[in-house]
């Protein structure tokens, strides 16, 4: 039986408490410890002191995309090649014995068995009550496949694809992939080891930031219906109430400025009263000193109405994401082939790998097709449109029909209301495919691409390449490791 370790981390601090206390764990060690460096920016080293002896030989790190936990834990279990991938967060503490219990679990697990979760312990103050935030965290204690400390079996995570992509966040990611792998035919049972998850500092609003993970509960829903959270061992949050609420404060100020007084007296008070109790419900466990007071009172208010924003807002999302579109419209240069600066030679195009297969997944689907690409070289003077389109014909001829084509040649100083991220070229496409714009995905390589995806209501994938910036990968609302990667995505996979 062989064991990597995978660690997804930003460089926080705590990740060389983590790695001191692997290096001081008696037991077998693991084949390797995968830390994915999914910073947006890697200048720096993600250990200041480097890393501690007993653990250096183990340790590969994996650049990650800064696309999000998922994403990162893909490509730690991807980079290795054991039976069991441990996954870890960076900010727990493993327990002294934590490597031999980790085998412990799983020496004589079953074939069926394709995971199996460790225990989450998190330490809270002894002399006081704990905050809000510290009970927050506190949930993981009895969160059900949480992934701060999960182990899965190598064949189970190939079968399923691994970590759904489209979620951003460390939330609902483990609940998902957990039912996808219980549906695939393997059973998940709970383990004897232990970490240790302290709180770490946060400020006043952390748990306003924290209502975005309502639009994963809207892809949740999408993916797995209704019943998700009984499925998933998740219990019933407030997020009814908070709708409520916030259509109370709605109806009173829209009562308001029509002038129906007694409506709007009447929202208002609903309006107070939910909000009084969720203030209450919050404070009354908690320590109740005057800053922890002030903070409850204040979030108790803005909570509900970043609740529904990001509730309404994930909804449309899902929708979009988890519905095949009809239409794909695709880049050229970076995209479906190796990018040559304003390349007029048909001789120097060399299709992405695996183009013509991701392709023919899509015509096989009977999702159609178009080209849309910026060609500033001939507003430049460097090509000229005769040339564009002998690369166009070369690049049906290595890569079959594409459906029609649309271009700009315009250069980015022109002022043209067709160059992307201008949404004329997806429009122009849609319209002569037959298809509405929201039905459409565009595939590029550049932040262009998304952009004029997002401005004509299509569904925008990146996918990044050597010269695609940091903050376009980070401002992508979709994000695929390669064309096919994107082709599968938009099918319906994971990915």
């Amino acid at each position: 039986m062989t064991v990597d370790i995978v660690v997804p981390t930003l460089g926080r601090p705590s990740l060389a408490a983590l790695l001191a206390s692997l290096a001081i764990c008696p037991g077998p060690r693991p084949e390797r410890i995968v830390l994915v460096d999914d910073r947006p920016q890697a200048s720096t080293p993600l250990l200041a002191d480097g890393l501690p002896p007993a653990v250096a030989g183990l340790v590969t790190v994996v650049r990650g995309r800064a696309t999000g936990p998922a994403a990162a834990r893909n490509a730690g279990w991807r980079a290795g090649g054991a039976e069991w991938i441990a996954f870890i967060d960076d900010d727990v503490v493993p327990e002294p014995d934590w490597l031999e219990a980790l085998h412990a679990d799983l020496r004589h697990l079953a074939p069926a068995v394709g995971a199996t979760q460790g225990s989450i312990v998190v330490p809270l103050p002894a002399h006081r009550r704990p905050t809000d935030w510290e009970r927050n965290v506190q949930g993981l204690e009895t969160a059900p496949w949480a992934t701060a400390d999960m182990a899965y079996r190598r064949a189970a995570l190939e079968m399923v694809d691994g970590f759904d992509e489209r979620f951003p966040r460390a939330y609902r990611e483990d609940a998902d992939l957990a039912l996808r792998v219980r549906a695939a035919g393997w059973r998940l049972v709970a383990g004897r080891r232990s970490v240790q998850h302290p709180p770490g500092p946060a400020d006043r609003w952390v748990s306003v930031r924290l209502q975005a993970g309502n639009a994963d509960d809207a892809l949740m829903r999408a993916l797995h219906g209704r019943a998700w959270r009984t499925a998933a061992g998740v219990p019933a949050g407030r997020r009814a109430r908070h709708l409520a609420v916030t259509a109370a404060a709605v109806a009173a100020a829209a009562a308001s400025a029509l002038g129906h007084r007694r409506l709007a007296a009447t929202a208002l008070a609903l309006w107070l009263g939910g909000t009084a109790r969720f203030a209450w419900e919050r404070i009354a466990p908690g320590p109740r000193t005057r800053d922890e007071i002030a903070t409850m009172l204040a979030t108790s208010v803005v909570i509900p109405p970043a609740a529904a924003w990001h509730w309404l807002r994930g909804v449309t999302r899902a929708r979009r994401m988890v519905r095949r579109p009809r239409a794909v419209l695709l880049d050229r240069d970076g995209t479906l082939v190796v990018d040559v600066p304003y390349n007029g030679d048909p001789a120097r195009v060399r299709p992405v790998p695996g183009a013509r297969e991701a392709l023919g997944r899509l015509r096989a689907a009977g999702i159609r097709l178009a080209v849309v690409s910026n060609q500033s070289g001939v507003g430049r003077g460097l090509l000229t449109l005769a040339q564009v389109e002998a690369v166009n014909r070369r690049v049906e001829r290595l890569l079959g029909p594409l459906g029609p084509w649309f271009v700009c040649p315009h250069t980015p100083t022109d002022g043209c209301a067709c160059r992307k991220p201008s949404p004329a070229l997806v429009a122009r496409a849609a319209a002569t495919l037959g298809v509405a714009p929201g039905e459409c995905a565009v595939i590029g390589d550049t932040g262009a691409d998304v952009e004029a995806a997002r401005a004509a209501g299509a569904r925008g994938v990146l996918v990044p390449n050597a010269v695609t910036r940091p903050e376009e990968i980070a401002a992508a609302p979709e994000v695929a490791a390669d064309l096919p990667a994107a082709v599968a995505l938009l099918l319906g996979a994971r990915r």
